[in-house]
């Protein structure tokens, strides 16, 4: 009894993963792009800037950069017109009303106030994915709306705000244990 049910599950995944090879690809090869990019602008980069040009320059110098990467990325993601992210059908799990648990309590989550939701993506995240997500569904791969817009400058000032925070305390608190060892 117990080996059919596994079968019969194992059956259903490669079904399934079979039918998706594709657009799971897709996702797989974007969020491991996507994710590289994100992690030399902002664990390499980021540092390197602020420690150079130090606290007010950095940010202006950073603003800037992470304006220009996310808004490229924007233009690059409606340009391919493919969900290289997933982010449309994570969306969908806003309306979702059926039986599982998981389902209904990440409906809930999408669902409350767009301004938290819009502070914890742009903490989380970045501008790029903060915008994606926050679209209205008529807008998907279309060129950006006011609000679109608004989503995204709100999104940048926000997010680099927190990270140059946080990286600024962490380069002084390196240089002030660096220099007790001195």
């Amino acid at each position: 009894m117990h080996f059919s049910w596994t079968l019969q599950l194992f059956s259903r995944l490669i079904a399934f993963f079979t039918a998706q090879k594709e657009r799971l690809g897709i996702i797989g090869v974007g969020l491991l792009g996507n994710q590289a990019l994100v992690y030399g602008f902002n664990w390499v980069v980021y540092p390197f800037v602020i420690w150079k040009l130090e606290l007010v320059k950095g940010f202006a110098v950073m603003v800037l950069l992470s304006f220009c990467l996310c808004y490229g990325l924007l233009r690059f993601y409606n340009w391919s017109k493919k969900d290289w992210l997933g982010l449309e059908t994570i969306k969908g799990l806003k309306d979702y009303e059926g039986n599982r648990t998981t389902g209904r309590i990440a409906s809930w989550v999408l669902k409350r106030s767009e301004p938290v939701i819009v502070v914890f993506l742009s903490i989380m995240f970045d501008p790029f994915i903060t915008t994606v997500y926050m679209r209205k569904k008529s807008d998907v791969f279309k060129a950006m709306t006011t609000r679109d817009w608004k989503i995204f400058l709100t999104s940048l000032i926000i997010g680099d705000t927190y990270w140059v925070i946080a990286v600024f305390t962490g380069i002084s608190a390196f240089e002030h244990l660096v220099g007790l060892f001195k």
